[in-house]
């Protein structure tokens, strides 16, 4: 069975927040963003409780008239399930941060 990432999804909009299971290395979509997990670790069970998720996140806005769409890269790096503010989103309308990690 493959691992998973698990984060969380907060909508700013509507205020409702949602986990999302990442199989790694394969696009999911929350919203207008792609959301790709490449790495998922989680501490030791008699190690201080951490899980961490390297992640890539691409926004699709939506396409202007006469233009076509393209995806843009908003920020890839770690997600720290313990300090969600560390190394956060950076997008208007959504914010992530990590869960867990399973298998």
């Amino acid at each position: 069975m493959a691992q998973r990432a698990v984060i969380r999804g907060l909508d700013k909009v509507t205020g409702h927040a949602r986990d999302y299971p990442l199989t790694l290395n394969r696009g999911t979509r929350i919203g207008s963003l792609e959301v790709i997990a490449r790495a998922c670790d989680k501490a030791a069970p008699e190690e201080t409780p951490e899980v961490r998720i390297y992640v890539e996140v691409y926004d699709h806005p939506p396409a202007r008239e006469g233009q076509e769409a393209e995806r843009r890269e908003i920020f890839h790096g770690w997600l720290f399930a313990s300090s969600p503010g560390l190394s956060a989103v950076d997008h208007p309308t959504y914010d992530l941060w990590a869960v867990d990690c399973r298998s």
